[in-house]
């Protein structure tokens, strides 16, 4: 009888510390149990984020400790990002890139969000100024660099934005069409471009994330590690000799980590702590960068085409983010809708990629101005 007492008083007990912004983070944690389960939306980052946001907000929740530790273990002090950044490196082919160095551009003019956001964030009197730094990479379309970008300020909403980051990146098929359209004529996505079939050399393959790493470490010295990491990937891969070693990279590391990077995030989804109007404003803020990347990136394919010869179809600008590879493969989705023979899967893929690379500089960037 006193133990049923006993546990009657705990049920009772846990229920008294009962808050509605709990149930809030659990409808929260089931939407993004549903994208990724049901519309198949990045399912190894966003299911283990769902069920972690649901995990941490129960009534004294015992969970909280355990992913406490692995917070403060892997994303604290950007371990989880760097390494999912090793991952990344081993899965991206510069081939595209590199047959196509203009491409470079595209993948720069992208990164306009985050410098627009800055600016709208630094006038909302809610945020101070690392915070607005902190808001604006959410732009960057790539959670490491948001991770590292808001953990290296100190910033109180890094669980917001990385929720944000990441999620953006997961709709990337939804946002990229409507906003591609709005700025472009049907004519314009019909146009067709030639891939160049120039063969690249294994010794350039191998020399290109070496001298990105050093060109870039110069340019922006805090990007240092997110460059070199993401490098050092693409080497393992291009070198010719740790093959078994670059398939681990890509599918075993990258996976787990993803999979830690998610349920451990949640520990920033704490109701009290994300429950709150300046959630909501960071997460209007962040569909604000992703909208002003894409639209930067179309537009400066346009304004390209006003001088060249041989024209730019301007939806490769939209594939200049860093969310790799779902930006690239959705602009040749929409290609193939405009014009069933018009392949540029080639062309997106190497704006991608050279986002990748953008993105993490514009994140040094960020960080060199505020520190």
């Amino acid at each position: 009888m006193d133990f049923i007492n006993e546990f009657l008083q705990n049920v009772f007990g846990n229920l008294a510390n009962f808050d509605w912004r709990q149930v809030v983070m659990w409808l929260i944690g089931a939407i993004l149990i549903y994208l990724a389960v049901k519309k198949e939306m990045e399912p190894t980052l966003l299911l283990p984020m769902g069920f972690g946001a649901i995990l941490l907000n129960l009534p004294m929740s015992g969970a909280l400790e355990p992913i406490e530790v692995l917070y403060n273990a892997g994303i604290a002090n950007d371990l989880f990002p760097l390494l999912l950044f090793v991952g990344i490196g081993a899965m991206i082919d510069f081939t595209p890139l590199l047959s196509n160095p203009k491409l470079m551009l595209f993948g720069a003019a992208a990164q306009f969000g985050i410098f627009f956001t800055f600016t709208m964030a630094s006038f909302i009197p809610l945020f101070e100024l690392h915070d607005a730094a902190s808001i604006a990479i959410i732009g960057a379309a790539d959670g490491p660099t948001s991770i590292k970008v808001a953990n290296s300020l100190g910033t109180q909403f890094a669980g917001s934005i990385a929720v944000a980051a990441y999620s953006y990146m997961a709709l990337v098929p939804v946002i990229i069409p409507p906003v591609v359209k709005l700025v472009t004529t049907k004519k314009e996505r019909q146009i067709r471009m030639a891939y160049s079939t120039t063969q690249v050399k294994q010794s350039t393959k191998i020399l290109f994330p070496i001298l990105v790493t050093i060109v870039a470490g110069c340019i922006a010295p805090e990007a240092a590690s997110l460059i070199g990491f993401l490098m050092f990937g693409n080497l393992i891969r291009e070198c010719g000799v740790l093959g078994s070693l670059s398939e681990t990279a890509q599918k075993v590391l990258a996976n787990l980590i993803t999979l830690f990077l998610g349920i451990t995030i949640a520990f920033q989804m704490q109701a009290e702590k994300f429950v709150k109007l300046e959630t909501f404003i960071i997460i209007g803020l962040g569909l604000v960068a992703f909208i002003f990347d894409i639209i930067g990136g179309v537009m400066f394919a346009k304004f390209i085409n006003l001088f060249s010869k041989n024209k730019v179809n301007p939806m490769i600008g939209a594939a200049g983010i860093s969310a790799f590879p779902m930006a690239s493969r959705v602009v040749h989705k929409m290609g193939l809708e405009e014009d069933p023979q018009n392949f540029l899967l080639m062309h997106a893929a190497g704006a991608n990629v050279a986002g990748q690379i953008s993105s993490a500089i514009a994140g040094g960037l960020i960080l060199s101005f505020m520190l």
